[in-house]
């Protein structure tokens, strides 16, 4: 990774205008303005539906980028920058091609075109701003909606309330494609989002960065703890910040000990409603998911820094 690329001599020219739509607070808003930044004025950026299309360019012939901007169907992402990269070949030109969608165009519908960009290993980046459901129209449930969370398509009744199943493992289905680079990204962590963002740019081949972007109105959140609930999640481990390069995966950050999941879900409304045994479950999946993704990969911890999944203290049941 990159290390001379921070947060204070990473470029400052904006590439997604102010004065858009986005809901304040909004955490796609704020991956794109600086995803953008990293890349610069030689990008081409294509938008399916979504969020981003509605409050960034989809208000034709008005767009909140001044950079050539695409858009067409929902399910089409990775054809269309595939296109548009065969394009700027053709014509001699190496644009940086980028497609941006959220997890509903990217998990579920748009997935079949993901994998084949992938598998040929087109030279483009495509970025998931992944805010666990189909915002843009309504917050339905997606692959990426997380256990027993609200949403109108999994509503709170007597009986089932939120989602029964579990987030999609993305991450590992895009990689095992023996794609180029792949990494996840944390608005919290912005050194390590600048830096993978400038790998992106710099490397050849399919490039898939995976963002998570809370959502104030889906998630029921206050707009002001958008950065306390993306440190959240990666503190109590429902977000991990690490990299796929070549086959080779490296941690980027660790927490030094698991956080409760309760930490993290106290400050959405979308699970105000779980009981003691809902979260239970869920801090269980956080646990397995913690020891798969920390304990074969990263170094051992010294004795002083023992990390709580490690003695069980939250991981009663694994």
């Amino acid at each position: 990774m990159d290390r001379k690329v921070n947060i204070r001599t990473m470029p400052r020219e904006d590439h997604l205008l102010n004065g858009q739509g986005a809901c304040a607070g909004c955490g796609v808003a704020i991956a794109v303005k600086n995803i953008m930044r990293v890349l610069g004025s030689n990008t081409t950026v294509y938008v399916p539906a979504s969020c981003l299309l509605v409050f960034g360019g989809g208000m034709y012939p008005h767009s909140a980028f001044d950079v050539p901007f695409f858009y067409s169907a929902f399910e089409n992402t990775g054809a269309v920058i595939s296109g548009i990269k065969a394009g700027y070949r053709r014509q001699g030109k190496d644009v940086t091609v980028i497609g941006i969608a959220g997890d509903g165009g990217t998990f579920d519908i748009g997935l079949q075109a993901l994998s084949g960009a992938a598998e040929r290993n087109e030279d483009v980046i495509y970025v998931c701003v992944d805010n666990e459901a189909y915002m843009n129209t309504g917050t339905q449930r997606s692959g990426s909606t997380p256990f027993g969370a609200w949403t109108t398509t999994t509503p709170v009744g007597k009986k089932i309330k939120g989602k029964q199943g579990f987030k999609k493992d993305l991450m590992s289905v895009v990689a095992n494609q023996d794609i180029a680079y792949a990494a996840t990204l944390s608005l919290a962590h912005m050194n390590d989002f600048v830096q993978k963002v400038e790998k992106a740019k710099r490397l050849k081949g399919f490039r898939f960065l995976h963002v998570m972007t809370p959502c104030t109105s889906g998630w029921k959140s206050d707009p002001s703890l958008t950065y306390d609930l993306a440190k959240m999640a990666v503190e109590t481990g429902m977000w991990s910040l690490y990299e796929i390069e070549d086959g080779e995966t490296r941690i980027t950050y660790r927490p030094k000990e698991m956080v409760p999941v309760t930490e993290y879900l106290k400050l959405q409304g979308r699970f105000k409603h779980m009981s003691k045994e809902d979260v239970d479950t869920l801090q269980t999946w956080v646990c397995k998911k913690w020891n798969r993704r920390y304990c074969p990969i990263a170094p051992p911890l010294e004795s002083k820094e023992e990390d709580l999944a490690l003695n069980g203290d939250h991981c009663e049941g694994v």
